[in-house]
């Protein structure tokens, strides 16, 4: 039964993470494009708005992986870190989904930062919660 309840504190924990991450990103997005920042859904942005949105998404991915650790009912930065990890999976799969499909998913090195950059801001997240 304690199993269990820890088991289920670990996907709560994990799924708060990644929920965080997913709506708090696209919540962003979503603003950027109706104020005019980002240019309409579906248009090439130029490399400098690629930055802010790689900029926005990892202080994002730390959040939300604080989250996660903060959530875990044991092992914070393992909780963090296997977000990441999910984080790496989840963004490796749409890159390879999206590669060469034209100028409106942008240039290569953004989704190429986002996987590089996971698990570092996994364990930055991780990090926050047990300094």
């Amino acid at each position: 039964m304690k199993e269990t309840k820890t088991r289920m504190k670990t996907a709560g924990s994990l799924l708060a993470g990644l929920f965080t991450i997913f709506i708090l990103s696209t919540a962003v997005d979503v603003v950027l494009h109706a104020t005019g920042v980002f240019p309409p859904w579906g248009e090439p942005m130029a490399d400098g708005l690629f930055l802010l949105a790689t900029a926005y998404r990892l202080a994002i991915s730390i959040l939300g992986c604080y989250l996660a650790a903060r959530l875990a009912p044991k092992q914070p930065m393992g909780h963090a870190l296997t977000l990441g990890v999910i984080g790496v999976v989840i963004t490796t799969a749409a890159t390879i989904a999206t590669w060469n499909k034209g100028p409106a998913f942008g240039p290569h090195w953004y989704p190429v930062a986002l996987i590089v950059l996971a698990l570092p801001c996994a364990w930055v997240g991780g990090k926050l919660r047990t300094a």
